[in-house]
């Protein structure tokens, strides 16, 4: 999608901005969303909240369940290329360096032309800024780093700043930032959060995606970034499955009108019906009142769950379709499932069932700074998109195809009551509920109960390495495919998919790994390699491993997926809990009974 510094609206036709660079759409979800920094050339810029994008109407999506959850009427898709539609964009950080005299200041005081200095030089943008975890960003500020020690030198020393790059070495020493009053000093230790504290630097609470917003106060301690860090932006992306009856070929049908219809009398909704040609795809005027009406009574309801809860709302009803199903007589024109033929591959599994069609949304709801969401987070990391609450948020739709496991309910409530898997499952527990408090603690609210449990480690090991061997033979990789794990409850499967956003993703390559001759090879072959790990028996015998301790018998030799597969970062995983472990060699579900 096309991005461009924003206009603000005239009484004329408003003069189009040129385009100054472009992301795909589904970066603008995962990668370039609202509050992240992008380089285009030779320049930095912020995408700006929502209130400065220019949207297409006419590319609105919907997603009922997943729109009440987060509380907003609409859906729409992130501006394609055009020269009308796209996202604003800001300059920021505002701090340049000159790359011949070294003048570091904001852009607009080079004095020279365009991204250049007076001087000839061209102008790069500064490399630090400064970020809390809550979501504020500002530049880094150089003039009170380099006066620190003199009580006023800050404020009242308003000299020529220059950063000066020694090449000595690779390390923050060799970057000097000086002033024209004589005072230096190098970047080393601008990365610890002491001295930020040590020297009074706070969080100045600003918000510069949000063009008309002001600074808010702001307790958090920031912390010093690089421009280009992954720390910088997790984009927080909630998702759903178009599942019935919200997939009915009616549903789909009003998807574009309902909104202008939802207020309408029932003559007026068949009339219009008719005029934009529904009822000329074997729907009649009735099944567009009802279909109408059946949607707004859903929204009306609302949900009673809490936020933290919404996605274990979504996922049981997914589940509880995923393993019923639909039936030949129905028509969806974005789910169908169906059961696979003759008795399951194996004892532990308990129903296989190809999906031969499903639609995905994700949407954009909010985002964080410094430390990656997660369940101990108080509502202030939560990053607003726009200034007041938004009315509508950017979606993106997967089309795919994908296998529903379910694994054996007894097998597995015998299995998750053994001793030794309760004392293994319990490290990885222990150590999620840790990391939880130290987040909770840190925002200064009470920790979360974890929801780690044994059966969620199993199966998320077992996503892991069925995507790994159906990678070697479905025709598409590792990261073209995405896992969906249902663990909450008494709810025990997993949904393997593709992860495309066009129709490549439903091209049968998936769905007939679902054959039961073809899914017994893989599942055996997958356990085989799941045995021995070329990094054994380091990699089996670890007590913690991964990102936070958060691994056991899991590294990239043997488990690890893309990030974009995974929908836990790559942690909460146990080739144990499968196969066994040298002290246990049977605790494995899978080890031969």
């Amino acid at each position: 999608m096309p991005v461009r510094r924003p206009q603000r609206p005239t009484r004329s036709a408003p003069a189009r901005k040129p385009t100054i660079g472009k992301a795909r759409r589904a970066q603008m979800i995962t990668t370039y969303g609202v509050g992240s920094m992008i380089a285009i050339d030779e320049a930095s810029y912020i995408v700006l909240g929502l209130d400065s994008w220019r949207i297409n109407n006419r590319e609105e999506t919907s997603e009922p369940r997943l729109q009440r959850a987060l509380r907003v009427d609409k859906l729409y898709l992130p501006p394609a290329e055009s020269e009308d539609y796209g996202a604003g964009l800001k300059r920021f950080p505002e701090f340049y360096t000159c790359h011949e005299c070294r003048l570091l200041q904001p852009y607009g005081g080079f004095g020279g032309r365009g991204s250049t200095c007076a001087c000839g030089g061209s102008l790069i943008p500064s490399r630090f800024v400064l970020a809390c975890d809550d979501g504020h960003l500002e530049d880094f500020p150089y003039r009170k780093w380099v006066h620190r020690g003199s009580p006023d030198g800050a404020v009242s020393c308003m000299r020529d700043l220059k950063m000066v790059t020694t090449g000595r070495t690779a390390s923050l020493r060799s970057i000097q930032i000086e002033c024209g009053c004589g005072r230096k000093a190098s970047m080393e230790g601008a990365f610890r959060r002491s001295e930020l504290r040590r020297l009074g630097i706070r969080c100045s609470g600003a918000r510069p995606w949000l063009r008309d917003a002001g600074k808010v106060d702001c307790a958090r301690p920031p912390r010093t970034l690089q421009r280009g860090s992954s720390a910088a932006w997790f984009g927080m992306v909630r998702s759903s499955l178009a599942i019935p009856p919200w997939s009915e070929k009616v549903q789909t049908a009003i998807d574009r009108y309902y909104t202008m219809w939802r207020t309408s009398s029932d003559e007026v909704i068949a009339q219009q019906a008719e005029a934009v040609g529904i009822l000329k795809r074997g729907i009649t005027g009735t099944q567009v009142v009802d279909a109408v009406r059946k949607r707004a009574r859903f929204e009306e309801e609302g949900t009673t769950a809490e936020p933290g809860d919404l996605d274990a709302e979504l996922r049981a009803e997914e589940y509880e379709q995923l393993c019923t199903g639909t039936s030949g007589d129905e028509e969806y024109d974005d789910f169908e499932c169906r059961p696979v033929e003759g008795d399951p591959p194996m004892p532990q599994i308990g129903q296989v069932m190809k999906v031969t069609r499903l639609r995905e949304v994700r949407v954009l709801q909010s985002f964080t700074r410094v430390e990656p969401p997660s369940a101990a987070d108080a509502a202030t990391r939560h990053a607003a998109l726009t200034v007041g609450d938004p009315e509508w948020l950017p979606a993106m739709e997967v089309i795919g195809e994908g296998v529903f496991l379910r694994i054996s309910e007894p097998l597995l409530r015998e299995w998750e009551q053994r001793e030794a898997v309760v004392d293994r499952a319990g490290l990885l527990i222990a150590n999620h509920a840790a990391l939880l408090r130290r987040r909770a603690e840190a925002a200064g609210r009470p920790a979360p109960p974890t929801r780690l449990t044994a059966r969620a480690i199993l199966l998320h090991t077992l996503a892991h390495l069925l995507i790994n061997e159906w990678s070697l033979d479905s025709g598409y990789s590792a990261s073209a495919m995405r896992e969906r794990l249902y663990t909450d409850g008494e709810t025990a499967g997993l949904l393997i998919y593709t992860a495309t956003s066009d129709s490549a993703g439903s091209l049968g390559g998936i769905v007939r790994q679902a054959d039961p001759d073809r899914l017994a090879r893989t599942l055996r072959s997958a356990l085989r390699r799941a045995q021995w790990c070329s990094a054994d028996p380091l990699c089996m015998e670890s007590e913690t491993g991964g990102a936070d301790s958060l691994n056991l018998a899991a590294c990239h030799v043997c488990s690890l997926l893309p990030e974009t597969s995974c929908e836990h970062n790559n942690t909460l995983l146990d080739r144990g809990l499968l196969i066994g472990w040298p002290t246990h060699p049977d605790g494995g579900f899978f080890s031969v009974r």
